[in-house]
Parts: structure tokens; sequence; C-alpha cells
């Protein structure tokens, strides 16, 4: 259930940034910039924060060679899907939804990771004291 909240949490950030429909922050900062100035760099610094968040989770937990890992796992398995028909590839925005579920796996995974490591070794992750 743990990595399921963090999953959601991270595909909500990430498509609250940007995904196909009008719905996003993107579009929104781009065609509201002169009016609502204030309340778009406020809530772009909120975004921010989240992505920090999540991306320095992640870096810590897995690295970038981890977080290359669990994106080339998700990339293979789509193009599983996709060999079997499960998927098709000819709609941009599908397309624009499935980098999002896979982005957000990547990034799930990593804040999830040290939860599944200790309890499959039983080992903690330390924090390095001089950060």
């Amino acid at each position: 259930m743990g990595f399921l909240l963090r999953w959601v949490a991270a595909f909500g950030l990430l498509s609250a940034t940007y995904n196909p429909t009008r719905w996003n922050y993107t579009r929104w900062a781009q065609t509201q910039w002169g009016d609502a100035m204030p309340v778009i760099v406020l809530t772009g610094l909120l975004l921010g924060v989240g992505y920090i968040i999540y991306l320095r989770a992640t870096l810590r937990s897995i690295g970038v060679f981890g977080m290359a890992l669990v994106l080339a796992i998700v990339a293979a398995a789509l193009w599983v899907l996709y060999d079997y028909g499960v998927i098709r590839l000819d709609n941009s925005g599908t397309n624009t939804w499935i980098v999002l579920a896979a982005l957000a796996t990547v990034l799930g995974t990593g804040l999830n990771w040290s939860h599944l490591r200790r309890r499959l070794s039983g080992q903690a992750d330390m924090d390095d004291l001089d950060d």
C-alpha cells in the first residue's frame, strides 16, 4: 500500500505539471501569466519543492544508475505490452500518459526503495551526518 501511495503522489506531481489535457500547470502558466503571475509563481515553487523531495530521495536511495535501471525495466515491460498488442503507440495523448506513468514508477521506486530494502535485508539506511 505504501508504494501505491508514493506512486500516486509522484504521478499527481508529474501530471499536475504537464499532461495532454488543458488542466495542467504548464498550460495554465502560459495562458494566465499576465493575470495571475503571483499565484503561478507560488504554485511553481510548491511544485518545485515536490520535485526536490522526490528527486533527492530517489537519487539518495537508488542513484542515477538505479533510476536508469528502473526506467529500462519499465521500458522493456512497455515493449512487451506493445509487442503483444496490449497497448498501441499511435496516440500522442496516450503516449504522454504512459511516459508520466513510467516516470512516476521511477520516482515511486526511488522513494520506496529504503523501505523495501529494510524489509528484504533487515538493514536500515542511515543518512550522512554531515548533511
